[in-house]
């Protein structure tokens, strides 16, 4: 019989990790589009380090960081009773880092899209940065919104060094679908890894259609 907690938990992961990137990528990804700054490559840099560097290489750095034996960390568990080493929270944290360039560049890319004379016009329409951010810019660039989340939470869904690296393998707190796929295939049970991924085959396979066909939409509907 199949044990869903590390599919709900995996779901849960993505969808926590989508909204936090969702919110912190999009003023990031604006001042990328539009800075001239000299540290602007160092930061574009940084971000995009997750896509060349092995999984493994994150998550040692954050087990180095939070050690529980760390000052850092025992501060970090007293002040706020946070821990990230074997938690949920450390999955989401390490679920960040990692997936952070498929959230920003999507949305970097699109504000980059925006003609300036659309911007323009709301200026003089006497509206402020912020409201010709919401009700201007974010509304014209849909398809990379949609991109960008949907990138991020399938990403996530398939996550494995970074997750076992910082949560471990603990049932029902840290044990993703992708840790119980591994585990599965060390007992040498392959008829269950098998159904665990296939079913992650299918939810991803899904997802990534839906992206394309929506943006094939969005298309449309901007060239019309």
């Amino acid at each position: 019989m199949i044990d869903w907690n590390p599919l709900i938990l995996t779901f849960k992961l993505a969808l926590v990790t989508t909204i936090i990137l969702f919110l912190i990528a999009i003023p990031i990804a604006y001042w990328l589009s539009v800075s001239k700054s000299k540290i602007k490559p160092i930061i574009e840099t940084i971000i995009s380090m997750p896509l060349v560097l092995p999984p493994t290489v994150i998550g040692f750095y954050l087990l180095l960081v939070f050690s529980p034996t760390n000052s850092f960390s025992i501060w970090l568990k007293e002040t706020f009773d946070l821990q990230f080493v074997f938690s949920f929270e450390g999955l989401v944290l390490g679920s960040i880092i990692y997936s952070f360039p498929f959230m920003v560049h999507p949305i970097q890319s699109g504000f980059k899209t925006i003609p300036n004379s659309i911007i323009e016009a709301a200026y003089l329409l006497k509206k402020s940065k912020l409201e010709t951010l919401l009700k201007v810019q974010l509304p014209f660039m849909k398809a990379s919104l949609l991109t960008g989340i949907v990138l991020t939470f399938a990403h996530t869904i398939g996550e494995f060094g970074v997750v076992l690296m910082i949560g471990g393998n603990i049932p029902n707190q840290t044990k993703v679908a992708s840790i119980m796929i591994y585990d599965e295939v060390e007992a040498l049970q392959y008829d269950v890894a098998n159904l665990y991924s296939i079913i992650l085959f299918a939810i991803t396979f899904v997802i990534l259609l839906f992206v394309y066909i929506m943006n094939g939409k969005y298309s449309n509907k901007i060239v019309g």
